[in-house]
């Protein structure tokens, strides 16, 4: 026997009323988390990819994983767009972004669960690096998790107004650092603005819509099908510039070339 608060229960009666309570949720229909596990393993990451970068040459790490126009449209090679925000051009740079990350992504895991703040991250470092793919030179590449953070404060500003809590120093947060990017040169504030956008998009869904994951999944897939034509219309057009830079160099060489 299983000494309760009143008497005494059988082994079997304990086990299974502990089967029997469901566990809590969050308001967006995650479980209640212990522990930002899931913040602690993108840090993780970043800090081990930065540590390879400074092993194998940061340059060389840029060039052959950093969100570049031209390989990804020319060669195919789409998988810059998410390798992109696991690269960072120096100290400061990952210091900064995994501070920030640090300090508010838990907050905003706690409320989403791990599943949901997971799929916001990626899917928001994807939504800067499309961004910058769409907007950017083919020919300036850009690295850094600044598109999946900003992501992260857009959808802190989200869940803070979904449970009525001031919301003000996370606007100011975010009203600083766009500013900062578009003060300072070097800085990619289209991959910013793209992973706040899409960010703000996902919170919202997770925050207010029937926290059921069929109704949430497809409201995903929906963000990511616009990121898919995004992604497409771009490629399309610098293929078509590449083809008509390639057809006007061609044509200009053999018209001057002399023996």
């Amino acid at each position: 026997m299983v000494t309760a608060s009143v008497g005494f229960q059988c082994p079997q009666c304990v086990h299974e009323g502990a089967k029997s309570i469901r566990p809590t949720r969050t308001i967006a229909g995650g479980r209640t988390i212990a522990r930002p596990t899931v913040t602690y393993a993108l840090i993780a990451i970043c800090v081990a990819v930065f540590g390879l970068e400074s092993v194998t040459g940061t340059n060389a790490a840029i060039d052959r994983f950093g969100m570049a126009g031209y390989y990804i449209a020319h060669d195919g090679q789409a998988y810059r767009l998410l390798t992109s925000a696991f690269l960072h051009a120096g100290f400061l740079h990952i210091a900064f972004n995994m501070y920030v990350l640090y300090a508010l992504a838990p907050m905003v895991e706690a409320f989403l669960g791990h599943v949901r703040f997971a799929v916001l991250y990626l899917v928001a470092a994807l939504g800067g690096s499309v961004a910058s793919y769409f907007f950017s030179s083919p020919l300036v590449p850009s690295v850094g998790a600044s598109g999946a953070i900003f992501g992260v404060m857009a959808a802190l500003v989200v869940v803070a107004h979904r449970i009525k809590a001031d919301v003000r120093q996370p606007l100011t947060l975010i009203a600083v650092n766009l500013a900062l990017g578009f003060a300072i040169s070097g800085v990619d504030w289209r991959a910013h603005l793209g992973g706040l956008v899409v960010g703000a998009a996902l919170a919202a869904v997770f925050a207010y819509a029937p926290p059921h994951p069929g109704v949430q999944a497809v409201a995903v897939v929906a963000v990511l099908a616009v990121l898919v034509v995004l992604y497409v219309t771009r490629t399309n057009h610098l293929q078509q510039q590449f083809a008509n830079f390639a057809h006007s160099f061609v044509h200009t060489w053999g018209r001057t070339t002399t023996v």
